[in-house]
């Protein structure tokens, strides 16, 4: 992903590339289709963004995830 991808993330959810990075590293350093390691990425997320997230919302984040239903362009997203 380019920069400009980063500064519109960081933009819309003042999380910064860095942290991202490290998200991504905690994802990557553990089993990206384990449901505790996604609970806790969403968590951390939810935290950095003060944005709260229901259970119900949660689990379909997970399940998608899980399904390999996340798009592969992201990009064109914002």
């Amino acid at each position: 992903m380019n920069d400009n991808v980063f500064k519109k993330v960081e933009k819309k959810t003042n999380i910064n590339k860095d942290t991202i990075f490290k998200l991504a590293n905690k994802l990557k350093s553990g089993n990206f289709k384990d449901e505790k390691v996604l609970t806790e990425v969403i968590d951390e997320l939810s935290s950095l963004t003060g944005k709260e997230i229901s259970n119900e919302k949660k689990n379909k984040i997970i399940n998608a995830i899980k399904n390999d239903k996340v798009p592969n362009d992201i990009e064109n997203k914002w």
